[in-house]
């Protein structure tokens, strides 16, 4: 078995030219189009990047991202991680993050 990525770059994730990764954390969503939670977990990671300085929220679709999906070792939509500034991934839950906890994960008392 091989171990999921523990590092990503803005180009890893789609972003554009230009595009970085949250100066305190970034939120990385993926999901999929017919996931239903996909929505909650939105909700709550999108919550969390506006109200926390220096977060950002990345959404991911599986479908057209398949290598970063294998890469990542996705089982199931949502799946939440959550990178350092410099990319590195600290924290990963699969389904809806509870907010107290993604709040705690990306350092925001």
């Amino acid at each position: 078995m091989t171990i999921p990525a523990t590092h990503l770059t803005p180009g890893d994730l789609g972003l554009r030219r230009g595009e970085g990764l949250g100066p305190q954390a970034t939120v990385v969503q993926v999901s999929s189009a017919f996931c239903a939670p996909c929505a909650a977990a939105r909700a709550v990671a999108a919550r969390v990047a506006q109200t926390a300085d220096g977060v950002r929220h990345v959404e991911v679709d599986v479908a057209g991202h398949e290598e970063l999906a294998a890469m990542l070792q996705i089982r199931s939509t949502p799946t939440v991680l959550v990178l350092d500034a410099a990319g590195a991934v600290r924290h990963r839950v699969e389904g809806v993050p509870r907010l107290a906890w993604l709040r705690s994960a990306v350092g925001v008392a």
